[in-house]
């Protein structure tokens, strides 16, 4: 039983899909916090995604979204996912230890996830059981054991990298990113989380396959070679 979960876990890639970057390479503005939770400015980023059915079926229940090309990329960065990967800062604006467990996330008692996501965190805290089939582990021990989990977690199904930019970098950094769609936005932040500072993707085995201009944002997507 034990070799069959291990060979489900080979299946399953890791996934980087609708991330928001800049036209100057920024995934975030600076001065993050509660009241801008992306940084100064960064909302201009994901203006391509918030009129889209996905994102308005997932938040509002809305089915009157557009569905252009910019949809369908939405719409398949939900497909064939067992689990996610988040960033501490994608899951709330706490810093340091917990006060309390009163922070549940940014998307009210049923997030969009449905699945299991597991948070990377220096502080320990208890499973987060929420509506709608998504429970929040909190993982203390690094990246390479969040991955892990998240792949067994997955059974065979794909694992999605949620962000931010840090959890991003370090996937890219240690190869462990299969595929990634990237959407370009047409703004310029000027300063903020810089995502490709010090990355040497073609050094690192990605390689561009794909580029399709969308309604507001042109898509480019990234394979690992081998």
């Amino acid at each position: 039983m034990r070799a069959a979960r291990g060979v489900e876990c080979g299946m399953s890639k890791l996934r980087v899909q609708s991330f928001s970057v800049s036209l100057d390479g920024f995934g975030a503005g600076p001065e993050q916090g509660p009241a801008d939770p992306m940084g100064k400015g960064a909302m201009a980023l994901h203006q391509w995604v918030f009129p889209t059915r996905t994102f308005r079926r997932m938040h509002d229940g809305d089915a009157d979204g557009s569905t252009g090309v910019d949809d369908g990329f939405a719409a398949r960065g939900f497909e064939g996912l067992g689990a996610w990967i988040l960033g501490r800062n994608m899951f709330g604006p706490v810093r340091g230890p917990w006060p309390d467990e009163s922070w549940r996330g940014w998307w009210g008692e049923e997030p969009p996830y449905h699945v299991p996501v597991f948070v990377l965190t220096h502080h320990a805290r208890a499973p987060l059981e929420m509506k709608g089939g998504t429970t929040f582990h909190f993982v203390t021990d690094g990246f390479g054991t969040a991955l892990a989990r998240a792949k067994e977690a997955a059974g065979g199904k794909d694992v999605r990298l949620g962000g931010g930019v840090a959890t991003l970098r370090e996937g890219l950094a240690r190869r462990a990113v299969d595929e990634m769609h990237l959407a370009f936005a047409p703004v310029a932040l000027g300063k903020g989380e810089a995502v490709f500072a010090g990355l040497d993707l073609p050094a690192l085995g990605y390689r561009v396959v794909g580029r399709v201009e969308g309604e507001g944002a042109t898509h480019v997507t990234f394979a690992k070679a081998g």
